[in-house]
């Protein structure tokens, strides 16, 4: 069989980042291998002591436009776009004076550095390059007989090559182009997405030539313009950071990715101390972070295990908001994950200092917080996130294909108190209507089916994830009481409902059991009866006209 290695006798080499040419520098000297740079790359090789001829001199044009025009220029193109095995190229190129490439290693404008930077729009713009991904493509495009390397790991692997004089197999340089063309395509996703959330559609398109309004095709119900929201391609893009040492389970692989343009939210914590996290420790982690985020401005602590609350709870200081919520479920406290909106202080780690905890997050620890959760707690993961959550969407695969939605926050019209409608008994107490609106709040973040039991601005009984209603009931009432040492917890408690009741026997449980008060969305074709039972029982019960379904 015959051989489809090819030897690296020509090379073009055009990188920003300059680090590891020391050992493509050796190599080009040692085979004598000839190089075409550009201007502070050739610099770079030069002072490496490799014999380079400038792209000037190949194009017989200048650089110009500040830069902006350096390698776009049918003099390097034709040589990188030259299929080698073609012999009408081969005569082509003989015609036309020009020489191909065998290697061409290009690594592009540092345009994510530059926008987290926090430049202004004209000098990330200008980080916006050009010639680099045109010659990443055309060599990746061209792998039937050039090598095309973007990423400086590598280089050694080139350098190797160069040396032995094997240069690189048909197959090898197809996996590079591979890599190239992930590279430049997650490289322009980057670009559309800094672009997409600023260079909106104008007013001016907001009609077509006769001023009529053009409505979008795939519109819901006929209505619809251009949403920024949900553009017609999701081009976005994120770089792995590390894998993990497995998934939700054993025997599933997992990695953490992260968005390039952007060094915040719960992803790019720091980590403080405690052991590596995994995969199920981001997913309660960032579930807990999102909770306690719902009450800021005021005191929140959260306890998250399997992705729901065993606890959460409000307080005048963050340590009471942590023992108010660990209170709710001790038992199912055990190996979850705390998340507090506010500074952990000395007292709080104290208290959590006996719980088996695996992961806590917050903004910030005071110094001795920190060093007590670090000596004593050694295995803790310990979590510092700058900033609230503020993605504006949510993406969740399904097979096939991607769901987006808006972010679930309190901020639907039925989230403001003030717009509830009193539909039976008394309107709430001031203490009453605090507890409910706590309560309505907490209910976002626990699964449905849900239902929430909560006092004194905390969670006491907690039933998600049910198929049916009556069963989330059920649970949150066993929850609340059978959890506190004999305790009556519901009695003179107010519950709250992520979505209506379809029957009046859900509301019956809860009022029999000793509910004061339930705040419901309502909307049922059966509210009446609904209504009706909690009359009956003259127990307050508002309806919000909005729900908050957690899948």
């Amino acid at each position: 069989m015959a051989t489809t290695n090819r030897p690296i006798r020509r090379a073009l080499v055009s990188v920003f980042h300059k680090e590891g040419l020391d050992v493509l520098a050796r190599a080009f000297v040692k085979a004598g291998t000839a190089v075409v740079s550009t201007g502070s790359t050739a610099a770079r090789l030069k002072e490496l002591g490799v014999d380079v001829t400038e792209v000037s001199e190949v194009t017989g044009f200048p650089e110009s436009l500040d830069g902006r025009v350096k390698t776009l220029d049918p003099h390097i193109h034709a040589g990188i776009l030259a299929d080698m095995t073609n012999a009408a190229h081969r005569a082509q190129l003989h015609e036309l004076g020009i020489e191909p490439f065998d290697l061409v290693i290009v690594n592009l404008y540092p345009f994510a550095d530059t926008v987290r930077s926090g430049a202004d729009e004209a000098q990330t713009i200008e980080k916006i390059d050009i010639g680099g991904p045109s010659m990443v493509r055309g060599a990746a495009k061209n792998s039937m007989t050039v090598a095309v390397v973007t990423d400086p790991a590598d280089y050694a692997l080139v350098a190797k090559r160069i040396d032995d004089g094997r240069g690189f197999t048909l197959e090898e340089r197809r996996w590079l182009a591979s890599k190239a063309f992930a590279h430049t395509a997650a490289y322009d996703a980057t670009i559309s997405e800094w672009t997409s959330a600023r260079w909106l559609r104008p007013e001016s398109l907001e009609t077509d030539s006769q001023g009529a309004a053009a409505p979008r095709p795939d519109a819901a119900d006929g209505e619809g313009r251009e949403d920024p929201l949900f553009p017609d391609h999701v081009t976005r893009t994120w770089d792995r950071s590390h894998m993990l040492r497995y998934g939700e389970n054993p025997h599933q692989k997992a990695a953490l990715y992260l968005d390039p343009l952007h060094r915040r939210g719960f992803a790019h914590a720091t980590q403080l101390g405690g052991k590596p996290m995994s995969y199920n420790n981001f997913v309660d982690a960032d579930a807990a972070w999102r909770a306690v985020w719902d009450f800021a401005p005021q005191i929140a602590v959260a306890v998250v295990k399997h992705n729901n609350p065993c606890g959460l709870a409000l307080g005048e200081t963050v340590a009471q908001a942590h023992l108010k919520a660990h209170a709710c479920d001790p038992m199912s406290a055990y190996g979850g994950v705390i998340a507090a909106n506010s500074t952990v202080t000395l007292e709080m780690a104290q208290n959590v200092r006996p719980i088996f905890t695996e992961v806590i997050v917050a903004p910030g620890y005071e110094p001795q917080a920190l060093e007590l959760l670090r000596t004593k707690k050694k295995n803790l993961r310990i979590l510092e996130v700058a900033e609230a959550p503020s993605a504006p969407t949510q993406m969740r695969a399904i097979d096939g294909g991607m769901l987006v939605q808006s972010t679930d926050l309190i901020d639907a019209p039925g989230d403001d108190p003030t717009t509830w409608t009193l539909v039976s008994g008394d309107a709430a107490d001031a203490t009453t209507m605090k507890d409910l609106v706590f309560a309505w709040r907490a209910i976002r973040c626990v699964k449905s089916n849900a239902i929430l039991i909560a006092h004194d601005q905390a969670t006491v009984g907690i039933g998600m994830g049910q198929v049916n209603r009556v069963d989330s009931c059920d649970l949150s009432i066993e929850r609340a009481n059978t959890l506190a040492d004999g305790r009556n917890r519901v009695s003179g408690s107010v519950a709250a409902s992520d979505a209506f009741f379809p029957f009046a026997d859900g509301p019956q449980k809860l009022i029999d059991a000793g509910i004061q008060a339930i705040v419901q969305p309502g909307g049922s074709i059966r509210d009446a009866e609904v209504f009706e039972a909690a009359r009956k029982a003259n127990v307050t019960m508002y309806v919000t006209g909005t729900r908050h379904f957690f899948h």
